[in-house]
């Protein structure tokens, strides 16, 4: 291949989503949000979730590290969307649209995500897999029966000296290595399998796209795809992709096939060497089959869903109405390019065309009014007091501006008159000078300075600046003196 034909195709993929992700000003940043939003977990979010996730994330990454991703979430939800990166379905019954990252989107952060852990050399699991898989091809493909019987009988001489020296008593295993490493290989192989079906979604995608187009296009009264649908045949089931998919859903639905694989998997995660595999790796194991069945089964109700469509869309004839709206647009482009040359694109036409005020929105934005929601209950309850978690007191403390210096004298005090204060014990000798702040910057000192009393709470109480007392459960922590040099 010339190296301007390479160049051509290089230039055209760096219009797709892929490379422009990869190029973009903020990449690492923008890759890694959508990593742990879209991929990690989860792969499919409604927009309101997705927009309060995405901004705690920037809110997050703004704190740590200034000027970075300065605009709020519906913006940058916005412009991924427009660059390919994100797509937006409504499913069916949903009240809002949902998002998941695009096919391109994926394989970028998949392409980043292996460059932190490619494989240095050819494994010897590979190695193993190519040459079984070449063995069974040339196997299968074997016409003589001559030679199909002399390779069944070397198998059938292997089993029976296996069968020989495991009745001895001579047991030969893989190595513990050996066995990591190819374990490893079938996770990719699985990791890349269950990637696969956004792949083939894309393709009933365009295919259901480009069976509309032809029925449109076609001229004629009846085409090949309106024939076959009038026939009563499903055509994206019957096409190769459709084929290929229904076996391998069948597949995955056999009971015997799944009871097999469960029971492999059972087993490889009991061997000894399973326990160096890391904690992600023997979850994705452990969920495999699920992951599989989810994955297949969403792919396999877009299937339906676009052959249900497919055969709407003919039956109830509206693709009549798209062929005449075709022929139109045809036509109009048609006469326009005949007076291109008779008329200038700034000449006055004469008509004037007014412009509508109204604002195109998507129509899962829409919302019924209810007239209940605009009801005032007007009683005034005395709430319990709130709780107040340790995991919660890091994102309170990158919110907050806490005087930790003030808080640390004031311990430091109380700690030379007596030997272990809690913080309610605190609070009742020290004002909360910054109310709620105050609570909270004694909890993020006690978690790195104090002693936690496991599974054991506390109620404290302030007065606010407003001269209301205040009341919640914390944690139970104890400052000691013996840890007092710590506040300094």
């Amino acid at each position: 291949m010339k190296a301007a034909v390479r160049i051509a195709t290089y230039a055209r993929l760096r219009e797709q989503a892929l490379w422009r992700l990869l190029a973009a000003d903020h990449a690492p940043e923008m890759i890694g949000v959508l990593q742990t939003l879209l991929m990690d977990e989860t792969r499919r979010l409604p927009a309101s979730v997705l927009h309060e996730r995405l901004q705690h994330e920037l809110d997050l990454l703004n704190a740590a590290q200034p000027a970075r991703l300065l605009r709020q979430a519906q913006a940058y939800v916005a412009e991924w969307l427009s660059q390919g990166y994100l797509e937006r379905r409504l499913p069916e019954g949903a009240s809002e649209e949902e998002y998941e990252l695009s096919t391109q989107a994926a394989q970028a952060i998949r392409f980043v995500a292996g460059l932190e852990a490619q494989r240095h050399a050819a494994t010897e699991s590979r190695l193993s897999l190519v040459i079984q898989q070449l063995m069974q091809l040339a196997e299968q493909t074997e016409s003589n029966p001559a030679a199909r019987i002399a390779a069944l009988q070397l198998e059938r001489e292997r089993i029976d000296e296996e069968i020989t020296r495991l009745s001895t008593g001579k047991v030969v295993t893989l190595a513990s290595k050996r066995a990591l490493e190819r374990t490893r290989e079938i996770i990719g192989l699985a990791d890349d399998l269950a990637e696969d079906f956004r792949r083939v979604r894309d393709d009933f995608e365009r295919l259901n796209r480009d069976f509309r187009e032809r029925i449109i296009d076609d001229e004629g009264q009846r085409g090949d795809v309106l024939d076959a649908l009038f026939q009563g045949v499903d055509v994206i089931g019957e096409s190769d992709a459709g084929r290929s998919f229904t076996a391998f859903w069948n597949l995955l639905n056999d009971a015997e096939q799944s009871a097999q694989l469960d029971t492999a998997l059972d087993a490889v995660l009991a061997r000894g060497f399973a326990r160096k595999l890391s904690r992600q790796e023997r979850a994705f194991l452990r969920s495999f089959t699920r992951v599989m069945l989810d994955r297949g089964g969403q792919v396999h109700d877009v299937l339906q869903s676009f052959a249900r469509s497919l055969r709407g869309f003919v039956q109830s004839r509206g693709y009549l109405e798209q062929r005449r709206l075709n022929q139109l647009l045809k036509q109009a482009q048609g006469e326009a390019l005949q007076l291109r040359d008779a008329v200038r694109a700034t000449q006055p036409v004469g008509y004037t065309l007014a412009l509508t005020s109204s604002r195109a929105r998507s129509l899962s934005q829409w919302r019924l009014h209810d007239p209940r929601h605009s009801r005032v209950d007007g009683r005034v309850l005395r709430g319990d007091a709130a709780t107040i978690s340790l995991e919660s007191v890091g994102d309170l403390v990158a919110q907050s501006e806490i005087d930790f210096r003030g808080l640390k004298r004031d311990l430091r005090d109380l700690l030379a008159e007596r030997a272990q204060w809690s913080i309610g014990e605190v609070l009742m000798q020290r004002p909360a000078m910054q109310g709620l702040g105050s609570v909270i910057g004694y909890l993020s000192l006690g978690v790195r300075h104090g002693v936690i009393a496991d599974d054991r709470l506390e109620t404290v109480q302030w007065r606010g600046g407003d001269g209301v007392q205040r009341h919640a459960r914390i944690p139970l922590v104890w400052f000691v003196k013996e840890k007092s040099h710590e506040l300094v």
